[in-house]
């Protein structure tokens, strides 16, 4: 098996495949989080629309996939702060990578490509702590601010973090 990694934006063409690597990972992210019933009506094909979407937003927003053998194992993305009391200018919006690819260094470069040094903040689910611990180790702290995110009809508590 190849651990060549190649990082890059994600490109119009990547968008299929986006969307089925988006919902094997929130199938992977969110077993523990949501029903599984809410996890069965996950369409690839209705991910690959929001990637078209995504990718179309403007210079502002940073997209990238983590390829191995030309196939994408992971992704992310960062952007202008949507929150009306953003701690900081950048967020990250998600960082998502296949389980089978946990531990190679990874989810690391998707995350360097999209928040660079500097000032960002994030939400995640306050009983991901795998990831917690991933953004502590990269400068990020909890604020003491959360709320209660809807997620395809149910909800998950997150927690803000800031670096």
């Amino acid at each position: 098996m190849s651990t060549e990694v190649v990082v890059r934006p994600v490109r119009d063409v990547d968008a299929e495949m986006l969307g089925r690597v988006h919902a094997t990972c929130w199938h992977e992210d969110y077993d523990t989080l949501v029903s599984t019933a809410v996890l069965e009506n996950l369409s690839p094909r209705r991910m690959a629309e929001l990637w078209t979407h995504w990718m179309n937003q403007g210079e502002s927003y940073t997209h990238v996939a983590a390829l191995v053998d030309h196939e994408i194992v992971g992704f992310a993305g960062s952007g202008p702060a949507r929150d009306d009391d953003a701690p900081r200018e950048r967020e990250l919006f998600f960082i998502h990578l296949l389980d089978a690819w946990h531990g190679h260094g990874i989810g690391q470069q998707l995350f360097d490509a999209v928040i660079p040094e500097g000032p960002a903040y994030l939400w995640v689910p306050e009983a991901n702590t795998h990831a917690i611990h991933f953004y502590e180790r990269n400068g990020f702290t909890a604020d003491g601010a959360s709320h209660d995110e809807p997620f395809l009809g149910e909800i998950i508590h997150e927690i803000r973090l800031v670096r």
